[in-house]
């Protein structure tokens, strides 16, 4: 199996620590968080990923908002030159431990941040990665 995700959602398992807009959000991206740190690829798609559309559950209104699809390019731009390698919608990534490690290290620095402008839960984000992602449910390898 695979999960979708779209661009920035690579962003956002970085510093997931079972926060979210509501319980059935946050039970979604737990499970996905976990499928993750147990090797599942994340397959690239544009647009409504399994964060977005659950396939047991209403769509998320965040991902159709304003500014999504440009975090989404600012994202993948960011991922792509960091990683050396192209990130379109149908190719698949995971991220084992030296993946999740470059990720981190360049959100961290600030390299990938951009792409999360007008986000809401920016400030969240940058509290995980100044405490080095210790309570991030996405755990180092």
């Amino acid at each position: 199996m695979t999960v979708r995700l779209r661009a920035h959602h690579l962003l956002c398992v970085l510093t997931y620590v079972g926060r979210g807009y509501s319980p059935a959000f946050t039970r979604n991206m737990t499970a996905i968080a976990r499928r993750l740190a147990g090797g599942e690829p994340a397959l690239i798609v544009e647009g409504a990923d399994d964060i977005c559309r659950p396939p047991d559950a209403a769509p998320q209104d965040h991902c159709d908002g304003p500014g999504v699809l440009e975090r989404d390019a600012h994202a993948r731009a960011r991922i792509e030159a960091l990683l050396r390698r192209p990130l379109a919608p149908g190719d698949r990534i995971v991220l084992d431990g030296p993946t999740l490690a470059r990720l981190r290290a360049a959100f961290t620095a600030g390299d990938l941040r951009p792409a999360c402008g007008g986000c809401e839960w920016q400030q969240l984000c940058g509290e995980v990665a100044a405490t080095g992602y210790q309570q991030a449910l996405l755990p180092a390898r």
